[in-house]
C-alpha cells in the first residue's frame, strides 16, 4: 500500500467542480498520481457514491472516499479518510472489516494520540501550509509541526504531509519525513492536470532514488 500513497490527489470543490472531476482524474492518473481521493463535503450519499463508483470503473489507481465509510464499501472504493468528527476507526471495521483501509487526519499532538490508539492505515499530517481548498483545516503547523507530527506514528505508519503543498515545499517536506503528499491545487488547479502530476510526481521519484 505505501507505493499508492506517494502523490495522493484530492478531487472535489472548490478547486475541481463535478463537471469534468472524472476526466481530471483520469488526466492526474496518467500523469503520475499514484491514488485519488473523492471529497465532496456538501453533497448527497448518492453523489458520492456515483462519482465513486464512475472512478472506481474507470482508474487505473486506487480510490479513496473521504469520510463516508458507508459510500467507499459501496463503491468498491480501497479505503476511506476520517477526521476527528467522522466515524472512528474502529466503528469502520467493526462494520467493513478488512475491506477497506482507513486513513486518518492528524493536525496536533491531542489528534496524534488518538490515532495511536486507531486501527488505521496512514496519517494524514497538516495543515502544513496555508490553504484555501479546506476552510476548516485550521491553522498551518509548517514544516517543523510536520515533522515534530510525524515523528509520533508508529514504525512502519505511512505519514501525508497535506496542506499548501506544491512544487515549491515538495522537496522540504519530504525531507521532513513526508512518505508522500495530498495535492489538489497543485494539480487540479493547472492548465495541464497531467503535467502538473507528472512535475511533482518526479520530484518525489527523485527523492526515493538512491
Amino acid at each position: 500500500m505505501r507505493s499508492e500513497l506517494r502523490l495522493l490527489a484530492i478531487a472535489g470543490p472548490p478547486v475541481l467542480p463535478l463537471s469534468g472531476l472524472v476526466e481530471a482524474c483520469h488526466a492526474a492518473a496518467a500523469g503520475g498520481v499514484t491514488a485519488v481521493q473523492l471529497r465532496l463535503k456538501d453533497a448527497p450519499a448518492a453523489t458520492v457514491l456515483e462519482y465513486a463508483t464512475a472512478l472506481c470503473t474507470s482508474l487505473p489507481i486506487p480510490v479513496w472516499v473521504n469520510d463516508r465509510a458507508d459510500v467507499a464499501l459501496a463503491a468498491g472504493a480501497r479505503g476511506v479518510h476520517v477526521g476527528s468528527e467522522d466515524i472512528p476507526p474502529w466503528a469502520v471495521r467493526a462494520f467493513a472489516g478488512d475491506a477497506l483501509r482507513i486513513g486518518i487526519s492528524v493536525g496536533d499532538r491531542a489528534e496524534a494520540s488518538a490515532a495511536l490508539e486507531a486501527p488505521v492505515d496512514y496519517w494524514s499530517i497538516g495543515s502544513v501550509c496555508a490553504t484555501g481548498t479546506k476552510p476548516d483545516a485550521g491553522a498551518p503547523i509548517g514544516v517543523g509541526g510536520f515533522r515534530a507530527l510525524a515523528a509520533l506514528a508508529p514504525e512502519g505508519v505511512p505519514v501525508l504531509a497535506i496542506g499548501g503543498i506544491g512544487a515549491e515545499n515538495l522537496e522540504e517536506v519530504l525531507a521532513a519525513g513526508a512518505h508522500g503528499v495530498a495535492v489538489s491545487q497543485a494539480v487540479f488547479g493547472a492548465a495541464d492536470v497531467a503535467g502538473a502530476a507528472r512535475a511533482l510526481r518526479d520530484v518525489i521519484d527523485a527523492h526515493r532514488s538512491p
